[in-house]
């Protein structure tokens, strides 16, 4: 593993590709970061390391408009190197319009979706083009060839999924492989602390092909950032996570006690436990601040033992036996 300052950097799943060991997110700029704020977090990611940053059309949450990729263009032609310095990742598959095909999987829509974004983020390829979701009425060999269509175009250099079953990652990379292709070389899951089901069969699925796995809500919504202690000061949480508190309060609750014990941030430490599962890449860490952005570096400090690790593991069950928990 490469380490450049304070930052580690790793493969992307079986390619040559490095990229940082945190990901930055960047689906709070526009709605809930400015432009200025934007800009001047994505300047300290670089400072700090931070090359892998991860977006979609669709964030911005205006159709059609792709606001948060309009602000990585924007910061983008400030030049200095940002975006030679940047491996940036894009999805698609949510509508961006009204009519027909400006959405899902379909050959059209890639064409489509991927000169937008490129337009959208003034650059003229993309690193990592992903599936933000499957798209069960296109089949993989139309996926496939207009995914190598806009290779041998110059236009992506690799395809990644998000939110794939195993099955998915399965019949998407023998699909591939027949066509050969290099297929998927990651898969972007919903996997924390909390949610240990890409365990079952996506994490499984994503070691025997080769996929790097990054991680999104590293921190479940906010339930593993030191929730309790926040609301006791008297900051608000929103209804659905308050929902969700009230499920897992008595986990979150051994949970922040723990994280005093060990001396550290429920939120660097739900990092650092991500950091240490073989199949992760690189979390996506979504800071609305410099001072979050900050904060988040301190999990790469952070040596979890086989007793933490087993302590965390009796908080929140995972599946060890995992593809065949079913079985046993």
């Amino acid at each position: 593993m490469l380490r450049v300052g304070h930052m580690e950097y790793t493969q992307l799943g079986r390619t040559g590709l490095k990229v940082s060991r945190l990901c930055l997110g960047t689906m709070n700029f526009g709605p809930a970061t400015s432009e200025d704020d934007s800009f001047a977090i994505m300047d300290h990611a670089h400072e700090l390391g931070i090359n892998f940053f991860d977006t979609a059309n669709v964030y911005g949450w205006q159709k059609g408009e792709g606001i948060t990729e309009q602000i990585i263009g924007r910061w983008f032609a400030k030049g200095n190197g940002r975006r030679e310095k940047t491996v940036i990742a894009t999805k698609l598959y949510g509508d961006m319009g009204d009519w027909p095909n400006e959405g899902r999987l379909s050959a059209l829509n890639i064409r489509r979706a991927a000169d937008a974004s490129l337009k959208r983020m003034q650059t003229d390829y993309i690193d990592l083009y992903q599936a933000h979701h499957i798209d069960r009425n296109t089949p993989f060999d139309e996926f496939w060839e207009a995914m190598d269509i806009l290779k041998q175009q110059g236009k992506i250099l690799y395809v990644g999924s998000s939110n794939f079953a195993g099955w998915h990652i399965a019949k998407a990379q023998e699909s591939a492989w027949r066509r050969n292709s290099l297929g998927l070389v990651s898969e972007q899951s919903h996997y924390n602390l909390i949610v240990r089901a890409p365990e079952l069969e996506v994490i499984p699925a994503a070691q025997d092909y080769g996929l790097g796995l990054i991680p999104w809500s590293p921190l479940a919504g906010g339930l593993l950032g030191g929730i309790l202690r926040k609301i006791d000061k008297g900051r608000s949480a929103s209804e659905m996570i308050t929902r969700q508190l009230e499920r897992h309060r008595d986990k979150i609750e051994q949970y922040e006690a723990y994280a005093d014990e060990l001396g550290l941030d429920p939120a660097n430490l739900a990092l650092a436990w991500l950091l240490h599962q073989k199949a992760v890449t690189a979390p996506i860490i979504g800071p609305r601040t410099l001072e979050q952005l900050d904060g988040t570096t301190k999990a790469l400090e952070i040596t979890l033992d086989e007793k933490a690790l087993a302590r965390l593991d009796e908080i929140f069950p995972g599946f060890k036996t995992a593809p065949e928990e079913y079985a046993w």
